[in-house]
């Protein structure tokens, strides 16, 4: 069972069944109930139309739902004759579909549920274990979602910049239990980008490739985190980075700048480089403020100074940070590595366990407890000397 087939055909079947007239919560359910099915019966006996078949079978599955609940009587009248089986037409409403699920009146986590469910085609139980909640806690947030776009109507131009954010949410998920969030993330950002021409839409393929090419070298056989700096580049996926950097060039070149184009750019910066020190901060710290300019962010200005602090020195990075809103997640953390470049090894390694304990993360707080206890013994060891 080509379990990957089945996923790339759950949108297209879902708008098949709304535009015949079902809502999207009992559409979506209905589609569920035919995977659930071919599960069962294409081992056995693969149809020669994989699509048609589960639309075919989807429909029975909604009408005999319609039939059964007598307040949907109405819906039932609606739907009408049974379509004939065979080929399904090759053109969908998937675009739409994306929008839906990214729909302005539904939270984030709510979103992203649904469009994993709706469009990545994944169960409930493997949403679940991915964002590490219990089954039933997440199936409450499926539902509720569905409830919420229920009643939406596909004849309205959907907001890019709103289901590109949601994709961009899956792929920061990276990966938790059974499921890769940051591949599925690229999968559907490559399904989206063959229905609309929209150079952000490229520009966050790109930068989705460019970061997960280095995901190997992220963190050490002990589970640890590896600082870009001290990443082993040899590790990382050469082929990603020339896919990306060929996807991000030519969106560049139709001259519509957005912000993934622009974290893009800063992404292939970094992959470009042989050597950490080969690394072009000018370039870097210009893109950053071509950022600043689209989104005026307080977490792009916190990576800027980062970059400002490589570019031009430690003392500029401190300058540049102090602008930036100290209560920010991670402001803490950049402080303390520019206080280390710095010098100031004492007042770095208390900045570093400060931070650990605002971590997000068990890993990002194992990372900064380690460097602040590197540079206490590095202190105890000067000291030391000294008294010598």
């Amino acid at each position: 069972m080509d379990e990957a087939l089945l996923r790339s055909l759950t949108p297209g079947v879902l708008t098949a069944l709304v535009r015949r007239g079902a809502d999207f919560a009992a559409a979506e359910d209905a589609v569920q109930d035919a995977l659930v099915e071919a599960l069962r019966v294409w081992p056995a006996d693969p149809p020669r139309d994989a699509k048609g078949w589960l639309t075919t079978v989807a429909w029975r599955k909604f009408l005999d739902a319609a039939r059964s609940d007598s307040a949907r009587r109405r819906r039932e009248d609606r739907a009408g004759v049974e379509p004939a089986p065979g080929p399904t037409p090759a053109a969908d409403d998937t675009l739409r579909l994306y929008f839906l699920c990214a729909h302005p009146s539904l939270t984030p986590s709510s979103a992203v549920a649904l469009t994993l469910r709706a469009v990545g085609g994944l169960t409930t139980r493997q949403i679940a274990r991915a964002y590490l909640v219990p089954e039933a806690t997440m199936a409450q947030r499926i539902s509720r979602a569905k409830r919420t776009v229920s009643g939406v109507r596909f004849d309205r131009p959907g907001d890019v910049a709103t289901v590109l954010r949601v994709l961009y949410l899956v792929f920061n998920e990276g990966y938790s239990g059974d499921v890769d969030l940051a591949a599925e993330a690229i999968r559907l950002t490559r399904q989206l980008s063959a229905y609309t021409d929209h150079p952000e839409v490229a520009g966050l393929l790109a930068l989705m490739l460019l970061h997960h090419a280095r995901r190997a070298a992220r963190t050490a056989p002990d589970g640890s985190l590896v600082p870009l700096a001290e990443q082993d580049r040899g590790r990382w996926d050469t082929a990603l980075i020339a896919e990306g950097i060929g996807i991000l060039q030519a969106a560049l070149a139709r001259d519509r700048l957005g912000e993934y184009q622009a974290q893009a750019a800063v992404a292939a910066l970094h992959a470009d480089a042989r050597t950490a020190a080969e690394t072009d901060w000018v370039q870097i710290v210009e893109w950053y403020d071509e950022l600043v300019r689209l989104t005026d962010s307080p977490v792009v200005l916190l990576n800027r100074a980062v970059a400002v602090g490589e570019a031009d020195g430690p003392r500029a990075g401190l300058a540049a940070l102090a602008a930036v809103d100290g209560s920010l997640p991670r402001h803490t953390a950049v402080a303390a590595y520019l206080h280390e470049r710095d010098g100031d090894l004492a007042g770095a390694a208390r900045l570093y366990a400060e931070a650990a304990r605002k971590a997000p993360n068990l890993a990002e707080r194992d990372h900064l407890t380690r460097r602040a206890a590197r540079l206490n013994t590095r202190l105890r060891e000067t000291g030391e000397r000294d008294q010598w």
